[in-house]
């Protein structure tokens, strides 16, 4: 049986974990506040730019009548034969089963599609150090890891290394998160698809609508299959516990649980695409169509990055929230058995104090 003073020690050991678990918590309970106001204030951009090329395609020759293809290479339908996915992690640990789950998705959706060439691009340490152990780089010469906040844009070599290799890793970008670098990582793929090197692009990450209501979902960009409509391949929710640990740890830090009502700003955006009004644009619209597409393209993938970082900062304050509780429950318990041991050693003290004055006597 262990000593009072070990138990002593162990108890405050775990107490000075709890204060940090703690603090953790309230960390990434402020990080979520100004995640969900970023991803709040994108989303006015987002929902007038779908209503205008939607506008546009009322007005603009999307398709050739004669051969029935469509004019724009975005929109352009082909087997799936060279894939490009897009896996959004998080740059730390920390986090409950978040990364976890984004992995098992992304090993499940190379499972699904096995027997066809894909090409991974890693945005985050976790999905990099995961996916690097287990699929071979394919990065030209000089172009390896690169620093912390610089935002690494590879190609891959002509020659392939795998059915499945590592052609791109995004390191640190997540935590300050902006257009360009979601602009960048979209005109890498729109470049590649355009000159047919890829025939689709995927992205993996955590939708993020508000604490308890999240998921993580495997969405398909290119080709652009109709305006304003996304195209979820594969949808995973959370379950009712994680939802109840989820709401525990909001109430705890003061986080809203409810998305914000935005009814309002939809309608008003939508209204631009659906009133029997001739717009003059001052470009023709074929041509502003075909300018506006690939910014509909990159407002998607920023849209997941700012969704993915919600909600790994959700995941996290939930995980905190956890460990806090467990540390509270050791230490009552700790303290219990300290208690016991005292106990123990005090009534042992007094048996002995009495059996010595019986032998005297």
């Amino acid at each position: 049986m262990p000593n009072i003073l070990d138990i002593r020690r162990r108890i405050r050991s775990v107490k000075n974990t709890r204060q940090i678990t703690k603090a953790m918590k309230m960390v990434a309970a402020a990080k979520l506040r100004r995640a969900q106001d970023r991803a709040l204030s994108s989303r006015p951009y987002a929902q007038m730019l779908t209503n205008v090329l939607k506008s546009l395609v009322q007005r603009a020759e999307v398709v050739d009548p004669e051969t029935g293809q469509p004019r724009h290479p975005l929109l352009a339908q082909r087997d799936e034969k060279n894939i490009l996915v897009i896996v959004v992690t998080g740059d730390k640990g920390l986090a409950g089963a978040f990364n976890t789950n984004l992995l098992k998705a992304a090993m499940k959706f190379l499972a699904d599609k096995r027997g066809r060439n894909i090409d991974i691009e890693a945005v985050g340490r976790k999905g990099r150090d995961f996916l690097r152990r287990r699929f071979p780089m394919n990065v030209p010469q000089g172009q390896g890891e690169q620093g912390e906040e610089e935002f690494a844009r590879h190609r891959p070599a002509v020659e392939r290394k795998g059915p499945v290799q590592v052609v791109g890793e995004h390191i640190g970008i997540l935590g300050k998160v902006g257009f360009a670098d979601a602009q960048k990582l979209a005109e890498h793929a729109i470049e590649r698809y355009t000159e047919e090197e890829i025939d689709a692009v995927y992205v993996i990450y955590n939708e993020f609508k508000s604490v308890i209501a999240q998921r993580l979902v495997v969405e398909q960009v290119l080709p652009i299959e109709r305006i304003g409509e996304r195209g979820i391949r594969q949808a995973d929710a959370l379950s009712q516990q994680e939802r109840m640990r989820a709401k525990e740890a909001a109430i705890s830090a003061g986080v809203g649980m409810r998305p914000p009502d935005t009814s309002e700003v939809d309608r008003v955006a939508a209204e631009f695409a659906t009133k029997p009004v001739d717009y003059i644009y001052e470009q023709p619209p074929a041509e502003l169509f075909r300018s506006l597409l690939p910014k509909y393209v990159a407002i998607q993938v920023y849209r997941a990055l700012l969704e993915s970082f919600a909600a790994e900062n959700a995941a996290r304050m939930t995980a905190m929230e956890s460990a806090t509780n467990n540390a509270t429950d050791m230490i009552d318990s700790l303290t219990l058995a300290m208690n016991r041991v005292r106990q123990a050693k005090i009534t042992k003290e007094i048996i002995e104090i009495v059996s010595g004055a019986a032998a005297q006597e």
